[in-house]
């Protein structure tokens, strides 16, 4: 639950990034898919900590 709340909220922020810097559809599609990869590997990490602490 946590990787796909956090890549949800990655892609949104790669768009409002993108869409900031004036980009055109492409660059925002590309800024949206990047930051939801980051933030997804991010929150797989923080689901892997949570569930070696709580075991």
């Amino acid at each position: 639950m946590i990787v796909l709340l956090s890549a949800i909220a990655g892609a949104l922020l790669g768009a409002n990034s993108a869409r900031r810097a004036k980009g055109r559809a492409a660059d925002i599609a590309q800024y949206a898919a990047g930051y939801a990869i980051l933030f997804a590997l991010l929150g797989l990490i923080a689901t892997i900590i949570v569930e070696k602490t709580m075991a």
